[in-house]
């Protein structure tokens, strides 16, 4: 039976002028979308990388210890996510998946 992998999740984001405050506060360690993430079993954690040259640019790396957990979670939870990400929705010009991978090793 094949081990399950680590799954990443990345998601990339356009900042409204005058919202990266309550961004931060949604998007950033301990926001919104981290409580909601912490409801599920399987999830691990969630990175916000800012971009250096581009101010209103911001990604998401969410990780889960599978890509089954992330499915269970999608399932259980779609009402509040749903919820969530529309009060979330002005806050931002642009959003767009970046890929959803798995943690791999070198060794074998």
């Amino acid at each position: 039976m094949p081990r399950s992998r680590q799954y990443v999740y990345l998601w990339a984001f356009r900042v409204k002028p005058g919202c990266r405050r309550r961004f931060l506060k949604a998007y950033g360690p301990g926001g919104d979308w981290e409580r909601l993430f912490r409801k599920a079993r399987g999830y691990l954690r969630t990175e916000l990388l800012h971009d250096r040259r581009q101010r209103d640019r911001f990604v998401t790396v969410d990780y889960w210890r599978d890509r089954a957990s992330h499915a269970a979670f999608r399932r259980r939870y779609a009402r509040e996510f749903a919820a969530l990400d529309r009060r979330c929705e002005s806050l931002t010009s642009s959003e767009r998946p970046l890929g959803q991978f798995e943690l791999t090793s070198l060794r074998g």
